[in-house]
């Protein structure tokens, strides 16, 4: 095993076979410093464009810069990559949210799609400062009569992902099968995630941390920060999956993206009770039977282009 310090010198705007800033084996550990979502590092510092993935003959949308890509050697397609999530070291004191014009889950729209007939929303920007020591996010709420509010620190990884399927190339706001900008909470320190591997080499990306998030990500922003981010990557060889797998101590999980919301819940269920039947053992009408009364769901994101839902199963339930 072989642990890489990855200091890229382009931060990519999409998920696609982009030019691998690192070359790695399965067993390798790679660990590296994350731009927040609007592209600021720890100290507040913006991109530099010389840093900035440029594409010839078109805009990309600068959401979410991604460490990577990662070049696995061992994956194939038809394999899973499993990505121990080791360690979210945040590494600054504050943390930037907003709510902004055509986007958000109340605006309808999508990015290059404006749909309302009414004016859009103003932006606004809120600063949430970060006691590390303490572990908890507070946010002044100077127009509100609670005056403040503390909470815990919940760091997670929002945006991690691998080439698309089909030869396609995806901007690192949206999400799909291959992962990408999922915005859900569970992707945090001591979950393994397994991603389908669609193209050789596999191509990881990953970068847009969240110090704090509630479910839906509901005004487009959580709080974005920047973190040291470890993780141990390896390849499960002939394990092929149709979504993003999860992995904690008392869970296994399903994350599948797309739009409409319902049809996210079909698919990750679907995925949910065909692992089940396939690694566990169940029968499966009693499987979609104990899913019914025990498992969960969790919403991760209902902002960007495709909607995330993440079902869930109890390890107690499982043989």
């Amino acid at each position: 095993m072989t642990i890489h310090r990855l200091d890229p010198r382009i931060f990519y705007y999409t998920f696609g076979p982009n030019e691998p800033s690192l070359h790695i084996h399965s067993g390798d550990t790679v660990v590296a410093e994350t731009r927040d979502a609007f592209g600021m590092d720890a100290g507040g510092n913006p991109l530099p464009e010389h840093m900035q993935q440029q594409q010839p003959g078109t805009r990309l949308r600068h959401s979410n810069p991604a460490v990577g890509p990662i070049y696995v050697e061992e994956a194939q397609p038809g394999d899973l990559l499993k990505i121990d999530i080791q360690r979210i070291e945040i590494n600054r004191t504050w943390g930037r949210s907003r709510q902004g014009p055509n986007f958000g889950s109340l605006t309808g729209e999508t990015p290059g799609h404006l749909l309302l007939y009414n004016a859009p929303i103003d932006e606004i920007w809120y600063d949430w400062q970060l006691d590390l020591p303490r572990g908890t996010a507070t946010l002044l709420l100077l127009n509100s009569r609670v005056g403040r509010v503390q909470m815990p620190l919940c760091p997670f990884i929002g945006s991690i992902g691998v080439a698309p399927a089909f030869g396609r190339v995806e901007m690192t706001l949206t999400a799909g099968e291959y992962g990408g900008n999922m915005d859900c909470s569970d992707t945090r320190e001591g979950t393994i995630l397994y991603l389908p591997v669609w193209v050789s080499g596999a191509y990881l990306e990953f970068g847009d941390i969240h110090a704090l998030q509630g479910d839906g990500e509901l005004n487009g922003t959580a709080v974005e920060t920047t973190a040291l981010v470890t993780l141990g990557i390896s390849v499960i060889k002939h394990k092929p999956a149709a979504w993003p797998r999860l992995e904690n101590a008392t869970e296994i999980m399903v994350a599948a993206s797309t739009r409409p919301l319902m049809d996210c819940v079909r698919l990750a269920q679907v995925e949910l009770l065909d692992w089940l039947v396939q690694d566990y053992g169940f029968q499966r009408e009693e499987a979609w039977q104990l899913n019914a009364q025990v498992g969960s769901m969790r919403i991760g994101n209902v902002v960007d282009p495709c909607y995330s839902v993440v079902a869930k199963f109890p390890k107690n339930c499982l043989p």
